[in-house]
């Protein structure tokens, strides 16, 4: 018993007890705190990144991204092949195309020098595969480029400018933008002007005459897009022209989806060159080309049908790596389809 403590009145209160201090339980799965030891994981390596590196531009971004899609590299290996090819024909034959044509030759199998075999005239296949891809190649390319330099100057100024601009450009690219442009072509291509002049550059302006309207639509609404960004307005209140900010900072930021559509316009354009000469309205027969050597070859198509195979599988696979080469451009250039 704890000993009575005496009070102010003579009595003694008796003390009371501590309180016990109350402990705390220990847990059945108790955490272990570990500390890494600073000499092997020094602070050092963390800090070892930099920091202040400039980041990738849209194009060094796509660049990084088109290098790991074997869809890229399949396409671009194509398209190389198909110029390679246009470039150094006779590294690839010795024959010519238009030489050597014997009727006795004629809807002829392979033979000793001749490897794919001979048309209804008795002309080596293998060559006239060879040498059209000349042709076809040059429509495309030059087509689109065309169509590229107009559409793209046109759908510029309409989305830059805006007001009455606009309203007369958009007017204009859609009276063309109605016209099909396999149709239309057809149309023209009749009138006398081109009947006598047939050759690859009249059907190259025949093709551009009716294809810059896509082009320029896609144009026209990337740079929408793009005029209002930051860096524009504060280029503008720099001093900067409404035309050299139009050229410099917006029409730069606004060429990815002109160059994925362009792309993919390069083989439809082949497409257009080979379906007008296969009709018989496109390149006069004395040019070789693809839709050229698919129209000579109808007549033969059940005794020969490999005169048509040949350059109808050239036709197929250069128009293919042109479009997969634009998906992949697609997905690459694109920022919301990119994975990351």
């Amino acid at each position: 018993m704890p000993e009575p403590t005496p009070t102010s009145t003579g009595t003694q209160a008796p003390t009371e007890a501590p309180t016990p201090v109350a402990r705390t339980k220990k847990s059945a799965y108790p955490i272990e705190h570990f500390v890494a030891d600073p000499d092997e994981t020094p602070v050092r390596a963390t800090d070892s990144a930099v920091s202040d590196a400039a980041p990738r531009s849209l194009w060094g971004e796509a660049w990084r991204s088109l290098r790991k899609q074997p869809l890229f590299l399949i396409s671009a290996v194509l398209i190389l092949a198909v110029v390679f090819v246009a470039l150094f024909p006779g590294i690839f034959t010795n024959e010519p195309p238009n030489e050597n044509c014997l009727l006795e030759n004629s809807d002829g199998g392979p033979a000793p020098g001749h490897p794919l075999g001979f048309t209804v005239q008795g002309c080596d296949i293998l060559s006239r595969v060879v040498y059209g891809t000349q042709s076809s190649l040059t429509v495309g390319l030059f087509a689109t480029l065309g169509v590229v330099l107009i559409g793209g100057l046109i759908g510029a100024l309409a989305g830059f400018f805006g007001g009455w601009v606009d309203a007369v450009l958009a007017r204009v690219g859609d009276i063309f933008f109605a016209l099909p442009l396999i149709l239309g072509a057809i149309v023209v291509v009749q009138l006398p002007v081109f009947q006598q002049n047939r050759n690859v550059w009249t059907l190259v302006v025949i093709l551009v005459t009716f294809g810059w309207p896509q082009i320029a639509r896609i144009t026209r609404a990337a740079v929408i897009e793009v005029r209002t960004a930051d860096f524009v307005t504060a280029a503008r209140s720099l001093g900067v022209s409404p035309l050299g900010s139009l050229v410099k900072h917006v029409i730069p930021n606004a060429l990815a989806p002109v160059i994925v559509i362009a792309t993919i316009s390069l083989g439809t354009f082949i497409v257009a060159e080979s379906t007008l000469s296969f009709l018989g309205i496109g390149l006069p027969p004395d040019v070789m080309s693809w839709g050229n050597d698919i129209f000579s070859a109808k007549p033969s198509l059940r005794s020969n049908p490999m005169a048509i195979f040949w350059p109808g599988l050239a036709l197929s696979i250069t128009v293919l790596s042109f479009i997969m080469l634009g998906d992949a451009l697609r997905d690459a250039l694109d920022p919301k389809a990119r994975k990351r």
